[in-house]
């Protein structure tokens, strides 16, 4: 049989042949897991949370390659910080 072919059972009838069902474009392949899911949710909805706290308070909350960090009105980070984890915002908020 040719490995290319996919493989056809004729057992009376109706010719048919079986291959493997491919995912549509865009879609996730069969590969991915799912054990990461949640904690990127709930780590996107607490920078949200985060995000409109900060804006309670005349602040914006920005993200980069480096963490996070809390900008003022004049556009400066706080602390001249911009590799803030979430927790760091956090605990800065909560003395704000």
């Amino acid at each position: 049989m040719d490995p290319v072919s996919p493989e056809q059972h004729n057992e009376g009838g109706i010719p048919r042949y079986r291959r493997g069902v491919s995912a549509p474009p865009g879609a996730a392949s069969g590969d991915e897991r799912w054990p990461g899911a949640n904690e990127a949710k709930a780590e996107k909805l607490r920078g949200r949370s985060l995000q409109r706290r900060a804006g309670a308070q005349g602040l914006r909350l920005r993200h980069s390659a480096y963490g996070y960090a809390l900008i003022d009105s004049a556009h400066k980070p706080i602390n001249d910080r911009n590799d803030m984890s979430l927790d760091d915002v956090e605990s800065w908020l909560g003395r704000g």
